[in-house]
């Protein structure tokens, strides 16, 4: 379960559209998986693991696949493709910087994920260095909540 939700944080920065709201996902017990929800409580999606393929798949709340995840170990990398098989973005973690680095199909950075001790949450940045948002642990609602900058 939280191999499952770490996976997510950075899935969901991409994942995510422009407008200024915030995102919540919780576990669907039932269906075994993660759903995820707009601030007005509307179901946008979900992700579910597929254990043939050993890969994380994203769907629209209509169940239409969007994407998938999966690592690459010789590589050293998660992978991030379209529904059509085509690579969009790679994440791996960057020891120097003490991040996680996401980047494009043709390796450049695109944005960043970092944990912040100050505020007990993950911080992410766009490839400017500007903080766009951010994940932090709600005790009260047991779930992940993503907040927009």
């Amino acid at each position: 379960m939280k191999k499952l939700l770490l996976f997510l944080f950075a899935v969901i920065s991409i994942a995510i559209g422009a407008s200024a709201q915030s995102y919540t996902q919780k576990w669907n017990d039932l269906y075994k998986r993660t759903e995820f929800f707009d601030s007005y409580g509307r179901m946008i999606g979900y992700a579910k693991y597929n254990d043939l393929y050993k890969r994380m798949e994203y769907y629209d709340a209509y169940g239409n696949l969007q994407k998938t995840e999966q690592r690459n170990d010789l590589y050293n990398r998660t992978e991030t493709k379209d529904r059509y098989g085509n690579t969009q973005s790679t994440r791996n973690y960057n020891s120097l910087y003490d991040r996680e680095d996401i980047k494009d199909s043709y390796g450049r950075v695109i944005g960043y994920k970092k944990w912040n001790d100050l505020y007990k949450r993950y911080d992410v940045y766009n490839s400017n260095n500007q903080l766009v948002g951010y994940y932090k642990w709600s005790d009260l609602y047991n779930r992940w909540e993503y907040h927009e900058n």
